[in-house]
């Protein structure tokens, strides 16, 4: 696919965003969702190797390339690998499936009721070299946990921030301002965020175009201006820490945005499955995910 095709793809395919972005201390818990415990591995390149075979399991899945994961977003040391004798991004362009990256290296303590993202001086670098290897864009994660006004506002400046670094070497960022799903004030500070979310988009250039992950929103249909606004190319949906089901029965509500769940997708599937049984459970979840996607 050339750019210019991966646009179009992301911006009206029919399905979702897979989440295959496990980084650092999350790796471990991955492996053990997958069935790998602790004591496999002594050295943290035996770890990623694990959890590379792992996505190279998913990647190279009959399932995966049915035409309805649209996009994959990838850790960096699974940009760098290959998969089915290829190298990823180059894999999954050829079944039909865009590639993001991860690039940001992990949240600040909280302020305010929110975590920023950790300063990135290399973040031009890491796009530069992911573009070459035919990525399309990027994702990066802060966290909200509460209706605190400066928090939020400051979380989304910093998104829109890095967001115009990421335009500059010419990659689509999809911004990713978490609200935490268990916040008590969800509601209220869910319409904080629209709000900020808005005004960055008013002051992103004509032309310019971002994607937004967020988590479901408490209200039904509370971004949905955002799903048709010029400067979004697509809003995707996090589970946000909801079962496979859940996830599914609250993104149906809200038409417009497409998933782009990591443990929602891979909640069910074991290192110790036969490939049939791997393949028919992660087709499952690719089937329900869609579905919701769609609705």
């Amino acid at each position: 696919m050339t750019f210019d095709e991966m646009r179009a793809r992301v911006a009206t395919g029919q399905g979702f965003i897979a989440a295959l972005d496990q980084s650092g201390g999350s790796t471990p818990k991955a492996l053990k969702g997958y069935g790998i415990e602790e004591g496999a591995w002594t050295t943290e390149d035996e770890m990623f190797g694990l959890i590379h075979a792992m996505r190279q399991r998913i990647i190279e899945s009959p399932c995966f390339g049915n035409g309805k994961v649209i996009g994959a977003i990838l850790f960096e040391k699974t940009m760098d690998g290959s998969s089915g004798g290829k190298p990823v991004p180059h894999r999954l362009a050829e079944r039909g499936i865009v590639p993001f990256l991860k690039v940001d290296k992990g949240l600040e303590d909280e302020r305010d009721g929110a975590q920023l993202m950790k300063p990135n001086p290399g973040l031009e670098d890491m796009c530069n070299r992911a573009r070459e290897l035919g990525v399309f864009g990027t994702k990066m994660r802060s966290v909200i946990k509460s209706a605190n006004p400066a928090g939020i506002k400051e979380a989304v400046a910093q998104q829109f921030a890095e967001g115009s670094r990421i335009l500059s070497c010419g990659l689509v960022p999809i911004l990713e301002p978490e609200y935490d799903i268990t916040a008590a004030d969800r509601a209220e500070g869910e319409k904080i965020m629209l709000a900020a979310i808005e005004e960055g988009l008013d002051a992103l250039p004509d032309g310019q175009q971002v994607m937004l992950k967020l988590s479901i929103p408490k209200e039904a249909g509370l971004y949905t201006g955002l799903t048709s606004h010029p400067k979004v190319l697509r809003v995707v949906a996090l589970s946000g820490g909801y079962s496979t089901d859940e996830a599914c029965e609250h993104l149906a509500k809200n038409p417009g945005m497409i998933a782009s769940f990591s443990r929602g997708l891979l909640q069910d599937l074991r290192h110790q499955q036969s490939d049939e049984e791997f393949d028919g459970t992660l087709s499952s979840a690719i089937d329900q995910i869609h579905a919701a996607s769609v609705a």
